[in-house]
């Protein structure tokens, strides 16, 4: 579909809830908040809320409200970046009249009234920029905030332009976003800092980890090395990208431990990875994704399958 039916419903609705993944990443809060800035500068009579569990890291970027059951009644919902409903924060987001989805993964669950998947963008703040574009004749408008959100989302998803997903429209709406009046290296400064236990994590990762003949890189990060370097699990994901330019490597994986589950961090340069990850509680893109697992032995298992399709891959 296009953007149209999306619109119209953003301009019939006075109360607008946004949601978006679990765990979430610069993508996730980026383009959920900067709908909302969008909508609101836009729409200044309209209400609209931002909802989830808050990600200490990132709240320079966004912080969420807190609203009531009630606040959903006759409310429209938009749910951004995220590919099931297992995995929406907040599962109050069936409560409201109307469920509109706006996503670039794979479309493994085609939840919504409404919905807006395009897995060639580079991000869903890409696409919340698409959906300003075509809703300038409506009306919509963007400010500095929305701006820094969506520029903020998009250098996340990826990689500071250097992901494969980074194509000619993302430049373009860069290059507009950029012309709004943020603090562009302060905002790089807060993505990309990080604390100096996380740097002592990252020498331990570049010492231990192990790059099998296949191709594949593994690290396992357990609660006693989480707990030696005063690192959550939720901070350990700031270093899935280091192993990256390790001569050699086809695909890696962080295995995380918690209290109650093992978090999986999968990355790859060419083998298809979220078709494995789909099968141990995750999903996610080609190249990236995400999985839950619940001991070491699925994890050899799910290592197993990453060599398999790192030798398969030429």
């Amino acid at each position: 579909m296009n953007w149209k039916q999306i619109i119209k419903a953003i301009k019939e609705n006075d109360t607008i809830i946004i949601h978006r993944h679990v765990r979430p990443d610069p993508d996730a809060l980026g383009s959920q908040a900067g709908l909302k800035e969008i909508i609101k500068h836009s729409f200044p009579n309209k209400r609209v809320y931002v909802v989830g569990e808050e990600e200490p890291t990132l709240t320079f970027l966004a912080r969420m409200d807190n609203i009531r059951d009630s606040d959903y009644e006759n409310a429209l919902v938009i749910v951004c970046d995220t590919a099931n409903r297992p995995r929406i924060d907040d599962q109050r987001y069936m409560m409201g009249k109307q469920l509109i989805k706006i996503d670039h993964h794979p479309n493994v669950d085609e939840y919504g009234d409404l919905s807006m998947v395009n897995t060639t963008a580079s991000s869903v703040s890409e696409m919340i920029f698409d959906l300003y574009e075509q809703g300038k004749e409506e009306g919509f408008r963007i400010n500095n905030e929305a701006a820094r959100l969506l520029y903020a989302g998009i250098v996340g998803d990826t990689g500071r332009f250097m992901f494969p997903n980074t194509t000619k429209k993302t430049f373009q709406y860069v290059a507009e976003l950029v012309t709004y009046d943020f603090d562009r290296s302060a905002l790089y400064a807060e993505l990309y800092s990080v604390e100096d236990n996380i740097s002592r994590l990252q020498g331990y990762v570049l010492q231990e980890f192990e790059l099998l003949i296949s191709g594949l890189c593994t690290i396992r990060l357990t609660k006693e090395i989480l707990k030696k370097f005063h690192v959550s699990p939720e901070e350990s994901g700031q270093l899935v990208n280091i192993l990256s330019n390790i001569q050699g490597i086809k695909a890696w994986v962080f295995f995380i431990e918690e209290e109650d589950q093992i978090r999986v961090r999968l990355r790859s340069k060419g083998p298809v990875i979220n078709e494995i990850a789909a099968k141990y509680n995750g999903g996610g893109h080609p190249l990236a994704s995400g999985a839950t697992i619940y001991s070491w032995e699925e994890a050899d298992k799910l290592v197993n399958e990453l060599e398999s399709a790192c030798i398969a891959y030429v």
